[in-house]
């Protein structure tokens, strides 16, 4: 039975899809500060946003582009700030995430781990007649999702557990048991 996912793809321009009872949604959201803005007004109309999906999705499991490596300092604190926001909201909601490494997005979308943002432009539109994907972060979306739906809505597929710390479930404090990470 397939699960209601939530894909995330953490950047300025976030894209996002959910898949729930066989319909798939997706789209892009900007985050970019305005210069009469504190740096940290986009994580608060992130947290914001994604609250809003969560209570409206309901997602069973949040699943994201876990990026290594970023080109420039201010990408990676956004990258930093987006994945805190989302992981602590998740944590509060008791909801499994897990991050997919780019190139795995890649292989799977285009069968290249170094494929171009046109490319999986490409293969998303082939895949998702019926999306209008208007960039790549839609399109990268998309593809988490088809990775999240393959990991967690098949039964032979393994249980969810932690991929080198990107994914805890743990009780809320004060719960009884012990938390794994």
């Amino acid at each position: 039975m397939t699960k209601s996912i939530l894909a995330i793809d953490l950047a300025t321009t976030t894209g996002w899809a959910v898949t729930s009872c066989n319909i798939v949604t997706s789209g892009t959201i900007s985050f970019k500060g305005s210069r009469f803005e504190g740096g940290g007004m986009r994580f608060l109309r992130f947290r914001c946003w994604f609250t809003q999906m969560v209570a409206l999705q309901k997602p069973e499991v949040v699943v994201y582009e876990a990026v290594r490596r970023h080109l420039g300092t201010d990408a990676a604190h956004v990258y930093g700030g987006l994945l805190a926001t989302m992981q602590a909201i998740c944590e509060d909601k008791e909801i499994p995430y897990e991050g997919f490494g780019v190139a795995e997005i890649k292989i799977a979308a285009t069968g290249k781990g170094n494929a171009k943002k046109d490319a999986m432009i490409s293969a998303a539109t082939a895949r998702w007649p019926d999306q209008d994907i208007i960039d790549d972060n839609q399109a990268d979306a998309l593809w988490i999702m088809q990775l999240g739906v393959l990991r967690h809505s098949d039964p032979a597929a393994p249980a969810i557990r932690a991929r080198q710390g990107h994914r805890r479930t743990c009780k809320k404090p004060g719960a009884s048991g012990a938390s794994s990470l």
